[in-house]
């Protein structure tokens, strides 16, 4: 089984160098492939529309707020080309995501010094802790909207979806409706429930003791 297991992730990493694809863009334990799995735990949300959707942030912010989904869309857009690494052990290559800047939100609430970490909020109680340090300055951090040219599909987000494409895919929250900053850390759902707290690909923390 060991063996089989390996030549597995051999293979699949034959095969991207056969493309002209660098195998070293994949993480220890990881392997590529074109599709766009799907995993998530319990009901996808359904809207009738977006008129009574809201976005809220909250926490330690000078300036909390709510904004709606047409406000959201008012703000300055982003378009961004990476790869994306999930837990369960598949990358996906040079994806295209478009949405709102993690630095949009920051200018508009202006955190507190004391800020450390931050929780992305999302349906049905859903949540993410991430390090601020993450979310802002050069690292990728979205409120993406769009996935390939067109408006994320339900089981990948809809309508909105926090995107951090250099840690796991779960820290990337579907259904996000809003952001709390934090002084401190704490576990979000995934994390209570045996994932590792930080989720860093490329030392495969996937879980706890990792």
């Amino acid at each position: 089984m060991y063996w089989g297991v390996m030549g597995f992730f051999d293979r699949n990493r034959k095969e991207l160098e056969s493309r002209g694809i660098d195998p070293n863009r994949l993480p220890p334990g990881q392997y590529f492939t074109d599709r766009f799995p799907v995993l998530h735990a319990g009901n996808v949300p359904v809207y009738k529309d977006l008129k009574d959707w809201t976005f809220r942030v909250s926490g330690e912010v000078e300036n909390p707020f709510v904004i709606s989904y047409e406000e959201l869309m008012e703000l300055p857009v982003t378009e961004v080309t990476t790869d994306i690494h999930c837990v369960t052990k598949w990358s996906k290559f040079d994806t295209v995501w478009r949405g709102v800047s993690f630095s949009e939100i920051v200018k508009l609430a202006a955190p507190r010094s004391t800020v450390t970490h931050i929780m992305c909020n999302s349906e049905f109680g859903f949540t993410a802790n991430l390090p601020i340090a993450d979310v802002t300055g050069d690292k990728i951090a979205l409120l993406a909207h769009e996935f390939d040219g067109k408006p994320l599909e339900p089981d990948h987000g809809y309508p909105l979806r926090f995107f951090v494409p250099h840690l796991y895919f779960w820290k990337s929250a579907k259904w996000l409706r809003g952001i709390e900053f934090m002084n401190a850390d704490k576990p979000g759902f995934w994390e209570r429930n045996g994932y590792n707290m930080y989720g860093d690909p490329w030392k495969e923390q996937r879980y706890w003791g990792d």
